[in-house]
């Protein structure tokens, strides 16, 4: 029952049950008997306190929940809050209110928090990636890699801004100036269903780090980990109202980019949303905004790129940058250009290395939803009707909608006899070829585990020009053994994120971010703290009347 503070009790008991689960089998148990029921409830965390039901009821219109299903079952996981204007609000007016004091904290104070979340994530890291991959379809292996990204991220900026720097320049030798720096406010942070604890922390880390405070909004696809989160910042002591975290769908994320008292918002997502942000924000000239949205990336592959002591590493980067989690990794290098003298070779050996190595349900896991599948499916669906060559994968076959889904609980799956995984979101990677350039499964961002394999004959122009050839510039994999053509090349794709003979390299310090309609801004290092700051120019004369 709630207490007379609005708390809800039994979402601390929830979280305790949760925090046991650590293992796949745990949570497998605890699924098994929340189903009976009706799955795990996901409350918002405001102001320190999870917000109750009694709460939610009086909110008018009532806030209601979004049923949220494990991708690798199709079956109930959890009730997620949809957070309404009112409790928006509320969530807005805790962050506003514990603006001034944070804002002031010394950065030794703040490295200190971030130190300690990092600790804390990293102890009980393995519930996460547990959590992480039931909730969003990945394997526990990928999840365990970006759970420790999830660490990294706090544990980088917790020293960033011990060691940071400022300008000074002399004036003509009568006045000197310095840039100071203080914190922007209070920002939206609106991350995604893909990697869903990875790029919360992204934002929230450095948000708090620069001295702001923040109201949060995880996919409600995938909230699992961002309520889990809510322990570890209890834990760790973070001032109540620093951050808190909201449940929603896209209504509450429209509500939380409107609402008042929202310095700045970064948002990674689609880039149809992303357009609706700025359609939403275009009154408020002084909002901050960086917006990291869709891509189709190239990966370009050269012919010096096969050679004997190249074939290995060139065949297992390209894999590597199309079927990691699914292919929904919004770096993903989906359009692959090979040129022509090696294309035979390269196909060849890119299907026999993608068939041994990436292996449905156990490196490629389920994509995130019913809705993304039937997505997925749509295209694949497309390739067939126009002729393309299926040379791996095919069309999946269309979702039955189970009892157990329609009756909001599962006991039905759970009696079903036949492979327990069947009714899951599964897609096999799937390489296309004899797509036309003009073809939608060239240019619109399918998302999932499917590329297509074009081969190019008219050398570096043509490459380059076929990578070009879009309306996304977020990032890019070159492939080749000559050195100055990394530079050629490199220096005219558009990409924010250019890798060669590499894929998902990352140093936290570096620009992060796309060009075209895959965004604006930048987050990273200076980035981040020029997205969480703003600057100031003093001017001292260095002579005084």
């Amino acid at each position: 029952m709630p207490g007379s503070d609005g708390s809800w009790t039994d979402a601390r008991e929830i979280l305790d049950v949760l925090f046991e689960c650590d293992t796949l089998e745990k949570a497998a148990d605890l699924l098994y008997r929340v189903r009976i029921t009706s799955g795990i409830e996901v409350s918002s965390f405001i102001s320190g306190v999870h917000v109750s039901v009694t709460y939610r009821s009086q909110r008018d219109p009532p806030e209601t929940t979004v049923d949220s299903f494990e991708p690798k079952t199709g079956r109930l996981l959890a009730k997620v809050t949809c957070s309404r204007e009112e409790t928006v609000r509320d969530a807005v007016e805790a962050a506003k209110a514990a603006f001034p004091a944070w804002s002031k904290t010394t950065r030794a104070q703040r490295s200190q928090h971030l130190q300690r979340v990092a600790q804390l994530i990293q102890e009980h890291a393995e519930l996460f990636a547990v959590w992480e991959s039931i909730d969003q379809g990945k394997t526990i292996e990928r999840a365990r890699v970006e759970v420790e990204r999830a660490v990294a991220n706090f544990s980088y900026f917790s020293t960033y801004i011990l060691h940071e720097q400022t300008t000074s320049r002399m004036v003509d030798g009568v006045a000197i100036t310095y840039e100071h720096r203080s914190p922007a406010g209070l920002f939206a942070l609106i991350s995604p269903w893909n990697m869903p604890l990875y790029l919360l922390t992204w934002k929230i880390a450095p948000c708090l780090a620069f001295g702001c405070t923040a109201v949060a909004k995880p996919s409600e696809a995938t909230s699992m980990t961002a309520f889990l989160l809510t322990r570890i910042f209890e834990l760790a002591h973070l001032p109540p109202g620093v951050i808190n975290i909201i449940f929603g769908d896209g209504q509450t994320g429209d509500a939380l980019v409107r609402a008042k008292g929202i310095n700045g918002i970064s948002f990674t997502g689609s880039t149809s949303t992303g357009v609706a942000i700025r359609r939403a924000t275009v009154e408020n000239i002084s909002k901050k905004l960086s917006l990291e949205l869709g891509g189709k990336n190239p990966t370009v592959v050269f012919a010096d790129a096969m050679s004997s002591a190249y074939r290995v590493r060139s065949i297992s980067i390209a894999a590597m940058a199309a079927f990691e989690n699914a292919g929904q990794i919004c770096l993903c290098g989906s359009r692959i250009y090979v040129e022509k003298s090696v294309y035979a070779d390269f196909l060849r050996q890119f299907v026999k290395h993608v068939t041994k190595r990436y292996t449905l349900r156990k490196r490629v896991g389920a994509v995130a939803s019913r809705e993304h599948y039937n997505k997925i499916r749509g295209y694949l669906q497309m390739a067939a009707d126009q002729g393309a060559t299926f040379e791996l994968g095919g069309v999946p076959p269309e979702l039955a909608h189970s009892a157990a889904e329609l009756m909001g609980n599962n006991e039905a799956a759970d009696d079903d006899d036949n492979d327990p995984l069947a009714d899951g979101y599964w897609i096999a990677p799937t390489i296309l070829t004899n797509v036309k350039e003009d073809s939608d499964l060239q240019r619109h961002e399918i998302f999932g585990p499917v590329v297509t394999v074009t081969p190019f004959s008219g050398g570096e122009d043509e490459a380059i020009r076929l990578a070009n050839d879009s309306d996304y510039g977020l990032a890019a994999v070159l492939l080749t053994a000559d050195g100055a053509r990394t530079q050629r090349v490199g220096e005219q794709l558009d990409a924010g994120l250019v890798w060669v003979n590499s894929w998902l390299v990352r140093e936290l310090g570096t620009p992060f971010g796309g060009m075209k309609q895959s965004g604006i801004g930048r987050e990273g290092g200076d980035y981040s703290r020029d997205t969480f700051t703003n600057v100031r120019t003093i001017h001292l004369p260095l002579l005084y009347a």
